[in-house]
């Protein structure tokens, strides 16, 4: 029996949510390891739409626990209103079947703030960086994090304690805001920030590392659910233009507690084309018509923010890094049905630095801007591939396109999604596979 590790190869918004959603069925325990709630997931289930930002996506299936790790942070009026909002759609949501990390990290009214007067700042100054951040509060909250001034979910049931905490918290970020020219946070309105949603979080606080070792010894199937993407990762992405935590693999031992050695199979969730919301580096992003056509027909607009996400070729040489990164085992190919109907597609298989081919994209910001792809094209195809449940099922040139991926990035294609259904795939490889 194998646990399994999903998370996105390109910049996220790769159809995550409808492949956890599928393998949820057959996972006991669902943890989200990483992110806040500026991760978006769309679960179409007998025709009804879930959109899930903090909570993990087996939450909706009944029977199943779900979890979220301590390597990701929480907004707690978020999680209260997506609980309620789906509560609105007939889901149930309760102790029984979510469990928070005690020692995960809150996000307060402040980091939001701090989020959003950083990135005005970036854009009224011709010298500031714009990251193109949700404002949601999720970068500030991880400094706090690693500078061992967070306020904690645990924090919550002592209240004693947590006046000093919010204290100290204060003490760093209205030092700040003066040097910003905000107006300073009080610490009594923090302080009723924070008891105003204890009674409705403290009931799903669990010690979450001891809980899931318990569960993987006695033979429960745990399913790690990792939000936004590789190259979003704040130490192998594009940096600057990140997000504020480690998005690989390797993250879902951390942010869960649980050993390396329990991972299992690593399975990456890899778009047809290549897509990415915000600001930052996209060598094989299509401005043209032809941008404008997968951009329409694969209705890319963030779950969260509602952004429209920029759309290019599929960038092979951006997953293959992915692929060694995060030891992908197997990827679930996305989306190919959004190729449909075009005479010819391109694949980017390296790239051109001031005159030298590359086989990667380096960390450098200054030659990340420079770099320029180098495309093979393959023939496209006209039928559609759309519900497609197995190969057979697939036109020639859809299948040579596959294979191609396959083959230039250096993994197999586990699962085939040809639709939002998520019935319309075709296994290839089971990841839960004893």
């Amino acid at each position: 029996m194998t646990n399994v590790v999903v998370i996105g190869s390109q910049w996220g918004d790769e159809g995550k949510g409808k492949i956890v959603d599928w393998l949820s069925e057959r996972a006991d325990i669902v943890v989200r390891f990483q992110g806040g709630h500026n991760a978006g997931h769309t679960l179409v289930i007998d025709g009804t739409s879930y959109k899930l930002s903090l909570l993990p996506s087996g939450v909706v299936r009944p029977g199943k626990m779900a979890v979220i790790g301590n390597g990701v942070v929480v907004d707690p009026h978020a999680l209260i209103a997506e609980i309620d909002k789906l509560a609105k759609q007939g889901v149930t949501i309760s102790p029984e079947n979510l469990r928070i990390a005690d020692n995960a990290t809150l996000i307060l009214s402040l980091h939001r703030e701090l989020d959003g007067i950083r990135e005005d700042a970036a854009s009224a100054s011709n010298s500031g960086v714009k990251i193109g951040t949700t404002r949601r509060g999720i970068g500030p909250a991880y400094e706090d994090k690693v500078g061992r001034r967070a306020i904690r979910i645990m924090d919550l049931a002592d209240l004693e304690s947590l006046s000093g905490k919010v204290e100290r918290l204060l003490t760093h970020h209205n030092a700040l805001r003066r040097g910003l020219g905000e107006a300073e946070v009080t610490h009594e309105a923090i302080m009723q920030e924070l008891t105003s949603v204890a009674d409705r979080v403290l009931p799903y606080r669990e010690t979450i590392w001891l809980m899931l070792d318990k569960e993987r010894r006695r033979g429960a199937r745990i399913l790690f659910e990792g939000a936004q993407g590789s190259l979003l990762d704040i130490d192998h992405g594009t940096y600057p233009f990140v997000t504020s935590s480690n998005t690989v693999a390797g993250q879902a031992a951390a942010g869960s507690g649980m050993g390396p050695g329990s991972l299992g199979y690593i399975l990456g969730i890899t778009k047809a084309y290549t897509t990415r919301v915000g600001e930052g580096p996209f060598p094989t992003e299509l401005t043209d018509e032809i941008g404008q056509f997968l951009g329409e027909k694969g209705h890319e607009f963030g779950t969260v923010t509602g952004r429209k996400r920029r759309c290019g070729w599929f960038d092979a040489a951006l997953v293959r890094q992915s692929v060694a990164t995060n030891g992908i085992t197997g990827i679930a190919l996305t989306k190919l049905d959004v190729l449909d109907g075009l005479d010819e597609l391109k694949i980017c298989v390296g790239y051109t630095l001031d005159g030298q081919e590359i086989d990667h994209l380096p960390a450098s910001q200054g030659q990340q801007a420079r770099v320029e792809p180098i495309y093979i094209t393959l023939e496209g195809w006209k039928e559609s591939t759309v519900g497609a449940r197995s190969w057979a099922d697939l036109p020639a040139q859809a299948i040579k396109y596959v294979r191609q991926v396959e083959e230039l990035i250096g993994a197999p294609v586990a699962l085939l999604s040809t639709s939002p259904e998520r019935d319309d795939t075709i296994l290839v490889t089971d990841p839960f596979e004893d």
